[in-house]
């Protein structure tokens, strides 16, 4: 019988029934719809939100952390789908008495989407819908590689959080979604995944300084102001969700970053 591994290398054979699945993480929720799970999933967060449409009625059991177990338990999910940096080791656990299957996801860099979409394709009988996925994501995937390859790379601060600011390690998702685009993240080197900067300091090497939309929402009103503040440095609104979310939305964010990458060099030219 045909198998796959979680992010913690537990097994996962082929639901044979209907599943009843809870998904605890957004980037999960949107892959699930899109491997056309819709009907199955009976429960998400409140920041699952894509796509909204296809989530209406399905019940919100509170944040990715802090979640309501009791409420999760009355839905009597066969599947609680969870993610290693976004939910609370602990929280976790304590589904494991009434849970049957817990599928750990822990997506590193862009590539590991594809071991993402073969994993809940597989369990979930969804292998036609996932090999698509495959397919779209390595398209993008070359076409994203094809115009980094024709530019010089840069180094880029990629910020998260502001009053303290905060930026990204290269151990991190995003860091390694905006390296297939040829943009390096500083720090070059970080004890902290997730580091507090001074920023002043930061940007002095930055080619590029990124405002992400999330998890702080930076805005215009953000940008202009450092232009002001700080002049001599190209300060560029991003789209967080487009680097940040996994799942299907990685085939976009691939998409997105390479119109990005092609615009912001167009434009140093004029």
């Amino acid at each position: 019988m045909m198998q796959w591994s979680d992010a913690l290398g537990k097994l996962h054979g082929r639901y044979p029934g209907s599943p009843r699945i809870v998904s605890l993480v957004p980037s999960l929720t949107e892959l699930l719809i899109a491997l056309g799970l819709g009907p199955q999933l009976t429960g998400r967060t409140g920041f699952c939100v894509h796509p909204r449409a296809a989530l209406r009625g399905i019940p919100k059991l509170g944040g990715t952390k802090g979640f309501d177990r009791e409420r999760l338990r009355a839905l009597q999910p066969t599947h609680v789908l969870v993610n290693i940096d976004e939910n609370r080791r602990d929280e976790v656990a304590a589904l494991e008495d009434f849970v049957p299957h817990l599928v750990v996801t822990h997506p590193l860099e862009a590539r590991d989407n594809l071991d993402l979409y073969r994993l809940l394709g597989g369990i979930f009988d969804r292998e036609q819908e996932a090999a698509a996925l495959c397919a779209a994501f390595e398209r993008e995937w070359t076409a994203l590689a094809e115009v980094a390859a024709l530019l010089p790379r840069q180094q880029v601060l990629y910020l998260i959080w502001r009053d303290p600011w905060f930026s990204v390690a290269r151990d991190t998702y995003i860091s390694r979604m905006l390296a297939a685009a040829g943009w390096d993240t500083l720090p070059a080197v970080s004890a902290q995944r997730y580091p507090q900067i001074e920023l002043a300091e930061a940007v002095r090497d930055a080619e590029i300084v990124f405002l992400a939309s999330e998890p702080y929402p930076f805005r215009e009103r953000d940008r202009q102001r450092l232009l002001t503040e700080m002049a001599g440095h190209c300060w560029q609104l991003i789209d967080g969700e487009m680097v940040s979310w996994y799942g299907s939305r990685a085939v976009m964010g691939l998409a997105y970053l390479r119109r990005l990458r092609l615009g912001l060099s167009q434009s140093a030219r004029n």
